[in-house]
C-alpha cells in the first residue's frame, strides 16, 4: 500500500473537542504514522485537503446490516445468499455516509465481515455478535403465538438464537465467541418487533445473565444489552454489561448505576421516528407497530436525563431496511439536547473506549488506523455538516485507502 501524505488539513481532536495545531498527517500500511511536518518515504502520494476539516471516520454503534426487512419472521425464511447481496447495498450506502466502523447487533458473521475487510463488499468495518441471544418468548424468538416451531432454521438469515438456562446460554455465547464474535448481544427485556414479549418484561435470570457474561469476559470481548425499562437497565447495569442499547424507559437510578459502572447507553432514536412514519409501508406488521409508541416519547426524555446525569453515550441507529437511509438522523434528533463536541465523540472515539479498541480508530493519533472523512465546513461548529454527506463530505478513507475523494 503507498504511503500518503495528506497536507492542507485542519485536524479535529475529537477527545478534545478542538482543532488540533498540526495540519499534515502520514500514513503508511494503512494506519497514521506521523502528524505535522515530517521527512517523507520515497514514492509517497501526497493528497492536497485544501482547507477540509479532517476527522475519524463515524462509527455507529447499532446497526443490523442484514435487516433487509423490519418483518424478522420473514428474515428467518429468506435465502442467506439473497439477504447478503442485499447487505451489500445497505453496506455501501453506510460507508458512502462517512460510517467507517459499525456494530452489528444481530445478524452479521464473520464472512460477511471478511468480504469486508477483503473489499469484496464496499462498506465500514463490522464488529459482529453473530446471533444475539434470546430466551424463548424473548426479543429475539419470532414465533407466533400458535407457531410451535421456527419456520426458518439457525443456519439462515436471522439475527437472533434462543437458549434457555445457564447451560445453554454458555453453550449459545461459546459458540458465538467460537465464530469470532467481537462482542456477545444479550436480548434482556421485551421490545418493539418481536411478536410475543412485552417491552415492559425483563428477560434472562440473574444466573443466565451472569454465564454471559462470564464468556465474554474470558474470551476478552464486550457484551451489549437490549434493555428499555429501568427495571431491566438496572438489573444489567452490575452484572458488568458493557453497553445498554435504547434505555428509552430508564429513570434516575438508572443514570446513578451506569455513572457508577461506567456502564455505555446508545440511544437509537431515529429508528422509532422512522417506525412511526413509515414502519408499516416498510414492511412492519401494523400491531407490532402499535408498540412503537410505547417507548417512542420516552426515548427524548431519556436522553436528556442521561446526558445530565452524564452518562457516556454512543451513537446508534438501529434502522431497518429501507428506512437505513435515515442513519444520520440520530444527530439531528439529539442536537437539541447534546452538545455537537459530545456527539461527535459518541460517534467517534467513545466508541473505539467502549470496544476495548483505545487508539486503533476513532481518533487522530499516531498509530490508529486511517480511517478518515473531510468535510467543507466545521462539525464541531454545526452538526448538520455530518447530516448533509452528498455536499458537506468529500473524502472517505478506511485503513488508508481512499473510497472517495472529491478534492
Amino acid at each position: 500500500m503507498k504511503s500518503i501524505h495528506l497536507v492542507n488539513a485542519k485536524l479535529i481532536d475529537v477527545r478534545q473537542g478542538k482543532l488540533m495545531d498540526a495540519e499534515s498527517l502520514l500514513i503508511q500500511d494503512g494506519r497514521i504514522q506521523r502528524i505535522g511536518d515530517c521527512e517523507l518515504p520515497q514514492d509517497v502520494q501526497t493528497l492536497d485537503m485544501r482547507g477540509a476539516y479532517l476527522m475519524p471516520g463515524l462509527v455507529d454503534s447499532h446497526v443490523h446490516v442484514t435487516a433487509i426487512t423490519p418483518n424478522f419472521a420473514l428474515l428467518e425464511t429468506l435465502s442467506p445468499f439473497y439477504v447478503g447481496a442485499k447487505s451489500n447495498e445497505l453496506l455501501t450506502d453506510m460507508l458512502m455516509r462517512g460510517f467507517t466502523t459499525v456494530r452489528d447487533a444481530g445478524g452479521a458473521d464473520y464472512g460477511l465481515a471478511q468480504a469486508v475487510d477483503e473489499d469484496s463488499i464496499i462498506g465500514p468495518r463490522i464488529m459482529y455478535c453473530g446471533r444475539a441471544l434470546s430466551q424463548t418468548g424473548g426479543h429475539g424468538d419470532m414465533r407466533a403465538q400458535g407457531q410451535q416451531n421456527f419456520e426458518g432454521c439457525f443456519c439462515c438469515a436471522g439475527l437472533g438464537r434462543v437458549c434457555d438456562g445457564v447451560s445453554e446460554v454458555r453453550r449459545a455465547a461459546r459458540d458465538e465467541i467460537r465464530k469470532g464474535a467481537t462482542q456477545i448481544k444479550i436480548m434482556a427485556s421485551g421490545g418493539v418487533s418481536s411478536p410475543t414479549d412485552r417491552v415492559d418484561s425483563t428477560q434472562f435470570s440473574i444466573e443466565e445473565l451472569d454465564a454471559i457474561v462470564e464468556e465474554a469476559t474470558a474470551a476478552n470481548i464486550h457484551t451489549m444489552a437490549h434493555a428499555y425499562t429501568a427495571r431491566a437497565i438496572n438489573r444489567l447495569v452490575p452484572r458488568g454489561i458493557t453497553s445498554i442499547e435504547h434505555g428509552n424507559l430508564l429513570d434516575e437510578e438508572s443514570c446513578r448505576l451506569m455513572v457508577e459502572y461506567g456502564t455505555y447507553l446508545t440511544p437509537t432514536l431515529v429508528t422509532y421516528e422512522s417506525l412511526a412514519r413509515e414502519g408499516v409501508e416498510a414492511g412492519m406488521a401494523p400491531h407490532l407497530q402499535q408498540k412503537v409508541y410505547d417507548v417512542l416519547e420516552a426515548g427524548h426524555a431519556a436522553l436528556k436525563m442521561a446526558y445530565q446525569a452524564g452518562v457516556k453515550m454512543l451513537y446508534g441507529s438501529d434502522l431497518l431496511g429501507r428506512m437505513q437511509v435515515h442513519q444520520l438522523g440520530e444527530f439531528t434528533i439529539r442536537k437539541s439536547v447534546i452538545s455537537h463536541a459530545d456527539l461527535i465523540r459518541a460517534a467517534t472515539c467513545n466508541a473505539a473506549d467502549a470496544y476495548g479498541y483505545t487508539g486503533d480508530f476513532g481518533e487522530i493519533m499516531i498509530g490508529a488506523r486511517a480511517d478518515l472523512v473531510a468535510y467543507d465546513h466545521n462539525p464541531l461548529d454545526n452538526i448538520d455538516v455530518l447530516t448533509d454527506p452528498q455536499n458537506e463530505l468529500k473524502v472517505i478513507m478506511k485503513g488508508g485507502r481512499l473510497y472517495k475523494n472529491l478534492l
